[in-house]
């Protein structure tokens, strides 16, 4: 097949550090590329992969202090895609709504990958263009009421072979929490689980401008360098360190998360992870297996306390299981087939009736 994959232009493909879209793109792109299939990735101009690269902007636009209107690229890059929509079997898009309007134009089909969540502002939209077709990362991701028309659900992946395995975890204990330091990530309910149980807080992340306010006020009076300590943004490998080495991984969330990278990257790290029972962590940990599902801090602080019985061996194998790299690709290449055979099924109806 010729694919277009459409990665977002903000961090480039796969991201430095934060950016979990752009490592999903990347990922699948490098190997729909090793299964054979031609694939064109338009993402930023220092994007790595194996595909062809096309771009409208030599880096990401994250890095460019000039930029004062983002959108203008996003618009110029799809503005690329579309113009050249005949050279594809297929596109896939992971920029949210912004391609819908694009995508009704062309008689190449789109599929929309769905990363984040619904607003009211751009429900409006994916209700507008609801008969295109949708893969949700989840199934708790999915909003029925708006009547999507859902092809199927494809969960993340991580390239297992990636992270470094960790079949015991450093002495003294300490517990890991990664993420942005926002309320929805909950990292306060990090901090308040970990001063209940005496153990020791290491925590990374980006703090957004947005989440400035709340970091100054609940996160950083705590931050003391030895019970919670904060590192800051985390590459790749000092995030499959800091999760590896610890007992466990905090995800204590308070909203409905329609993954959660961090969950697999750190099961992968053979570190079993703690988190609240919102969105689709019941479809990404197994209770008991590759870490405990919780309902409130109490439970969370329960769990701490019985984490030794999780085989990290076991986590690790559950990942490559559940989430690897082939099976996310097998999965798309499964929805790519089915919207290539309703498209011809479609236009050989349509012949028909000349």
């Amino acid at each position: 097949m010729k694919i277009a994959q459409i990665a977002p232009l903000w961090e480039r493909v796969p991201p430095p550090a934060y950016g979990g879209i752009e490592l999903v793109v990347g990922l699948l792109t490098d190997e729909l590329v090793a299964r054979g299939h031609d694939v064109t990735l338009f993402a930023s101009g220092d994007s790595i992969t194996s595909a062809k690269l096309e771009s409208i902007h030599p880096q990401a636009l994250r890095l460019d202090a000039t930029i004062t209107e983002p959108s203008i690229y996003e618009m110029l890059q799809l503005a690329q895609v579309y113009e050249r929509a005949g050279e594809f079997d297929l596109i896939h898009s992971h920029m949210g709504c912004a391609a819908l309007p694009y995508s009704k134009l062309t008689q190449t089909p789109t599929v929309h990958t769905l990363h984040g969540i619904f607003t009211p502002d751009n429900e409006k939209m994916f209700v507008h263009s609801k008969s295109q077709p949708f893969v949700s990362i989840s199934n708790a991701q999915r909003e029925e009421r708006l009547g999507l028309n859902h092809v199927a659900t494809v969960y993340n992946s991580v390239d297992v072979s990636m992270h470094h395995f960790f079949p015991v975890a450093d002495q003294p204990a300490y517990l890991a929490f990664l993420g942005r330091m926002s309320p929805e990530k909950g990292p306060h309910h990090a901090i308040e689980i970990a001063k209940a149980t005496g153990i020791p807080l290491k925590m990374a992340g980006k703090v957004d401008p947005v989440d400035v306010e709340y970091f100054d006020r609940q996160i950083k009076p705590h931050i003391d360098g030895v019970q919670i300590q904060f590192l800051g943004e985390a590459d790749h490998f000092m995030k499959n360190d800091l999760m590896g080495r610890a007992i466990a991984t905090l995800f204590p969330i308070t909203w409905r998360e329609p993954f959660g990278l961090v969950t697999i990257e750190s099961m992968a790290a053979g570190t079993p992870v703690i988190a609240m029972n919102l969105g689709s962590v019941p479809e990404i940990i197994a209770d008991g297996v590759s870490g405990y599902i919780c309902n409130n801090v109490a439970e969370c602080v329960a769990a701490v306390a019985k984490i030794s019985t999780i085989s990290r061996a076991g986590c690790r194998e559950y990942v490559a299981h559940r989430f690897g790299v082939e099976q996310m690709a097998a999965g798309y290449e499964a929805v790519y087939q089915q919207i290539l055979a309703e498209k011809f099924s479609t236009n050989g109806h349509l012949l028909a009736a000349r």
